[in-house]
């Protein structure tokens, strides 16, 4: 995992997912089934205009150099809409399951053969569901290369992709919003 922007930004981050209450710490299981005394909805940051605004303003200076962005359905596609918003670029949203009515597809937007795809996510966990976005991503041509999500929970996300031969990068790492607790 790469961590982008400056401490300043990335402190700034962590801080506007604590306050505003994204950050939970108890007890919990994870979409992995996995247990974790810390739970992360970004929803509740991007639920907020000014919030998904800041956020979208941080993806939005990691982009790079892509024609398209994506995201899986629900929880990236406000940051997805909103950073192509900031960029002007296309975007694609997946779905999680294929659908058994209308078209059947699993991605709504355009794809070409060739189009260099960054995936947006909200949290990295064990990295299951943007390994699946990625394979989805190629299935239709893409080339994937890097994954920027707003928090990596350092749980073997980052290595999982990287074995796809994907960079992850985030926002903030969960050290950070431990550290931010205080």
């Amino acid at each position: 995992m790469s961590d982008v922007g400056s401490a300043a930004e990335r402190t700034a981050t962590a801080r506007m997912l604590l306050d505003c209450g994204a950050v939970r710490f108890g007890e919990f299981t994870l979409t992995s089934g996995q247990r974790s005394d810390v739970y992360i909805d970004v929803k509740r940051a991007w639920t907020d205009p000014g919030r998904l605004s800041t956020l979208a303003g941080a993806l939005a200076g990691r982009v790079g150099t892509v024609q398209r962005l994506a995201g899986m359905e629900l929880g990236a596609v406000p940051l997805v809409v909103a950073t192509a918003l900031r960029v002007g670029l296309p975007f694609v949203i997946l779905r999680k399951a294929l659908r058994d009515h209308g078209t059947r597809q699993r991605l709504e937007g355009e794809v070409r053969p060739g189009d260099r795809v960054l995936l947006i996510e909200d949290v990295v966990s064990t990295g299951g569901s943007a390994v699946e976005s990625v394979h989805l991503l190629r299935e239709a041509g893409a080339v994937v290369e890097r994954a920027l999500a707003v928090v990596d929970r350092g749980m073997g996300g980052g290595e999982r992709l990287r074995s796809d031969g994907v960079a992850l990068e985030a926002l903030v790492s969960m050290e950070e919003l431990r550290g931010g607790r205080a």
